[in-house]
């Protein structure tokens, strides 16, 4: 029989040894345990060392190919440089090693990769740039592929709220405000302003293109002396390799560009926890309008079987308050000295990755979320009757205002209502026995007014322009060319 320790005896912790742990990650987006609700596949595959050093490499062998066209750096020498550009070529332990020893984020790097190029080609490399040239245009890169994949996830969740929206236009269902009961609404009007919010976000994601994916090449203080009189058109050639935009200026200390990047993104993720917030609401036994998705074998809880959390709505809203803490390390980052400043590139490197983990799963999370998701017609309708007396009051003073003005309407209407709840008497009632301020209202009229479905004003029509919307948006190209920043 096994004794529990005494009080006097502390437990201690049975944590591996650190040469066990060598191999493991710390950060939470990289756990193999809860990594893939913080995360993405395709997140993962953008951000990693092997993928960055490959994004540098890219962009060396575009610098040196751009060079050789134009007889910068010999045109053999290029071609050597960018067949040796793979980094599965490159002894990476040995470039941790050079980092570590040159304390230098690059230049270990550049000395493991030009040993690789054969017959002295490795002396042109990275000819007249400088690290943070490299480094923003290979981030560059991946903020590219960050945005492709943000955009896909985004049109193929707002297809499926077009289609839940038009669906549900008619539906009608208790608007609420401070959450209480407001007025009848279609339901399709609530599904059609998430929709129309990703919308503007694929608007935001095209017009930023041309002016965030912009390559840096301008040498050490933004002067591109180093690339001597033919500066100007390896620029343009260097960006065009790279589909990216050539600037009219270096932006080593004007970093607006990666600001407004992870601003998009906080602002993605944002949406995406507005819309679990709510789908986590409505689908409370309490309200009962919603239901997520459920398979067999996921638990709720440890210890009440009967458990069916709404995990995917709650992990949304972590996703967005995890994507707007990295708008204040962005921010941090405008403030640069001079011409070059290491401080903002290097919380970059870890703002970026972070918001692109939390938006892309943010997205990913809600588009699983809404397909499975039910709209429950008849619990939307009972949680309307039940309310339906006072959600009635906005056409019942505007119908007495047309005889005894707006303004002393909502006076009378508002006397009447706190009478009604103070004697625990129906609203309905009231009225029918109250004169009305000699209003000629009868019980036909009274009856229209107290019917919740005469009072949706235009949100079938509201919502079918939502929709209509989407869905024009959805037939356009998607574009993914960083355009001209100029």
């Amino acid at each position: 029989m096994t004794t529990a320790p005494s009080p006097q005896t502390p437990i201690t912790s049975q944590a591996p040894a650190e040469a066990e742990c060598a191999h493991l990650r710390g950060h939470i987006t990289d756990s193999r345990f809860y990594g893939h609700r913080y995360s993405t596949q395709a997140s993962h595959r953008i951000f990693c060392d092997r993928c960055r050093y490959q994004r540098w490499l890219d962009v060396e062998a575009a610098l040196a190919l751009s060079q050789g066209e134009l007889g910068i750096i010999p045109a053999a020498a290029a071609r050597m440089i960018a067949e040796a550009a793979r980094v599965d070529r490159l002894d990476l332990p040995a470039i941790q090693a050079e980092i570590r020893r040159t304390s230098h984020s690059l230049v270990g790097f550049l000395r493991v990769f030009q040993a690789s190029c054969e017959g002295g080609a490795g002396e042109y490399v990275h000819y007249g740039a400088t690290t943070q040239d490299i480094q923003d245009t290979a981030q560059v890169l991946e903020m590219r592929d960050v945005l492709d994949e943000l955009e896909r996830l985004l049109r193929a969740l707002a297809g499926q709220l077009a289609d839940l929206a038009e669906a549900n236009g008619a539906t009608v269902a208790l608007g609420r405000t401070h959450a209480q009961p407001a007025l009848p609404m279609g339901f399709g009007v609530k599904i059609a302003s998430w929709l129309d919010e990703i919308v503007r976000h694929l608007e935001r994601i095209e017009q930023l293109r041309p002016r965030v994916l912009a390559a840096q090449l301008f040498g050490g203080v933004g002067t591109m002396a180093g690339f001597g009189e033919q500066a100007l058109p390896l620029l343009d050639a260097f960006a065009a390799r790279l589909g990216l935009a050539a600037p009219a200026v270096g932006w080593h200390v004007s970093r607006d560009r990666v600001v407004e990047f992870v601003s998009c993104l906080a602002m993605v993720a944002g949406t995406m926890g507005r819309i679990g917030d709510e789908v986590r609401t409505l689908s409370r036994p309490e309200f009962g309008e919603l239901e997520i998705g459920w398979r067999h074998g996921q638990v709720g809880s440890s210890t009440m079987p009967h458990k069916r959390n709404p995990e995917a709505c709650e992990q949304a809203v972590v996703m967005a308050r995890l994507a707007a803490a990295q708008m204040a390390n962005a921010l941090a980052c405008m403030g640069g000295d001079h011409e070059r400043d290491s401080r903002s590139l290097r919380i970059e490197w870890a703002c970026v990755p972070d918001a692109s983990h939390y938006a892309l799963s943010a997205c990913e999370i809600v588009t699983h979320l809404i397909g499975g998701l039910a709209v429950r017609p008849e619990r939307i309708r009972t949680n309307v009757s039940a309310v339906a007396e006072q959600i009635a009051t906005e056409k019942l003073m505007l119908a007495l205002g047309k005889h005894i003005g707006k303004q002393t309407a909502h006076e009378y209407v508002y006397e009447l209502v706190q009478a009604a709840r103070e004697n625990s008497s129906s609203m309905r009632e009231v009225t029918g026995s109250d004169g009305l301020a000699g209003a000629p209202l009868d019980a036909a009229a009274l009856d229209e007014i107290f019917d919740p479905a005469t009072y949706l004003g235009q949100s079938v029509a509201l919502t079918g322009r939502a929709v209509a919307g989407a869905r024009a948006a959805l037939a356009r190209p998607v574009r993914t060319d960083g355009g001209d920043a100029r």
